[in-house]
């Protein structure tokens, strides 16, 4: 790793030591406090709707002239219902339980010593992700419900809505006599913002990407801050031999194109051998319909001509592809087995379908298929901290240590022990 900017290091280290000391303000408010916090800054958001979308739309005329994919101008895009919803997203998490303070364990030991594990805030949370606006009001909002400021390093493409977002937030804290410095931005050129934020030890207690795999790889290599890995999405849904067609059909095409930018969109689709006849036709005819460029195993290939569905050939490396776009690979398996060994082989540990009506088939998908989020019979699009009742996500982990499957409130914080005694010492 080359050397970061000093300057640069000096910045962000100011900036954490302000984020650090706003923390401990909010690690003290009532869940009455932070959740009327919420509700103020869900209302500046739609008070500074006009200014969001004027800097998202220069942020989107710089993508587009830069070559931006069409499938990340998705992410970046922001509109008057999705500025609406990432507010409404902040009034959902002020309706929720404050996980601060909740006792995850207790007893009273023999001598007479009470023990209780209970919630706290981790302390400053960073965010380094890409052109995803939505996750600056959620970090936000999350970090604020949980007693943690946030510091967030957003992709340069989405620059000037975030300056946006964080403008209201920020305002909206202080003029509830709250510290600005709860919702921190790092806006310097350059990588080496990130790079120091992601070493700042001592100043930062928790780093969490979200973004693409090379974007995830690098935080997780060159972090000296603990970091929670948001993995990619190479999301698989298996159309088992039992599987009821019809609603086969609708998942696969639910999972595919209802938003198929985002990380819980299905890259991949498997179909048990026995109902390759009477599925794929269809399946293909529909995914096509819907736009969809097809990357098919070899002996999938006719069915697609069949139904008059244009397609190219698949190879290894795209099964393993997350496309991000309105694009997806599909082969035939010969049995369930078969179908977690693909899993296995290509997926990311993000989440994986199976329509059945098999119950031990299902059952042995749910047991072998190592993955944060397993569906049966239901869309890949439902794993969604919103979806799942969190209110919002900061990210969705697929690692396994400490958080797995949507980030929420309860993710956001650790332990600690409180012992109370009455003179007890130690013989």
């Amino acid at each position: 790793m080359s050397t970061i900017d000093p300057t640069v290091v000096a910045e962000v280290a100011e900036v954490a030591r302000a984020a650090r000391v706003a923390s401990r303000r909010l690690a003290r408010m009532t869940r009455a406090q932070k959740d009327a916090a919420l509700r103020l800054l869900a209302d500046a958001l739609d008070a500074a709707t006009p200014q969001i979308l004027s800097a998202n739309a220069a942020d989107l005329a710089r993508g587009k002239d830069r070559g931006m994919p069409a499938g990340l101008q998705d992410r970046l895009l922001l509109d008057e219902r999705r500025v609406a919803a990432v507010a409404d997203a902040l009034r959902d998490v002020a309706a929720l339980p404050d996980p601060v303070g909740e006792v995850v364990r207790g007893s009273t030991l023999a001598n007479g010593l009470q023990l209780r594990q209970v919630r706290v805030p981790m302390g400053v949370v960073g965010m380094i992700y890409e052109a995803r606006p939505n996750v600056t009001v959620d970090a936000a909002g999350l970090g604020l419900k949980s007693g943690n400021a946030v510091i967030l390093r957003g992709g340069s493409a989405a620059a000037d809505t975030n300056r946006a977002l964080v403008h209201a937030i920020r305002t909206s804290l202080a003029a509830q006599g709250l510290p600005p410095d709860a919702v921190c931005l790092l806006d310097q050129d350059g990588h080496d913002a990130a790079r120091a934020l992601m070493t700042a030890r001592g100043l930062v207690d928790l780093v969490i990407p979200r973004g693409g795999a090379d974007l995830i790889r690098t935080v997780v290599m060159e972090s000296t801050v603990p970091v929670i890995e948001t993995g990619v999405g190479i999301c698989h849904v298996y159309v088992d031999a039992a599987a009821d067609l019809d609603m086969a059909a609708r998942i696969v095409l639910n999972s595919k194109t209802q938003r198929p930018s985002v990380c819980n969109a299905a890259e991949s689709l498997l179909v048990h051998r026995e109902v390759a006849d009477a599925f794929l036709p269809k399946a293909l005819t529909d995914l096509s319909g819907a736009g969809v460029r097809l990357h098919l195993a070899a002996d999938v290939a006719p069915y697609a001509d069949q139904a008059g569905a244009a397609y190219a050939l698949a190879n290894e490396a795209d099964f393993g592809t997350e496309w991000h776009s309105l694009e997806m690979s599909v082969a035939i398996v010969d049995d369930v087995d078969a179908a977690i060994e693909h899993i296995r082989t290509f997926g990311s540990g993000h989440t994986e379908a199976i329509v059945t009506g098999d119950r031990a088939a299902a059952r042995t998908f749910t047991q072998e298929v190592d993955a944060a989020v397993v569906m049966v019979n239901a869309s890949t699009r439902f794993t969604d901290g919103g979806e799942f009742g969190f209110g919002a996500e900061i990210g969705i982990s697929t690692q396994k240590l400490h958080a797995r499957g949507p980030m929420a409130l309860a993710e956001l914080t650790t332990t600690k022990w409180v012992v109370e005694g009455d003179g007890q010492i130690r013989g």
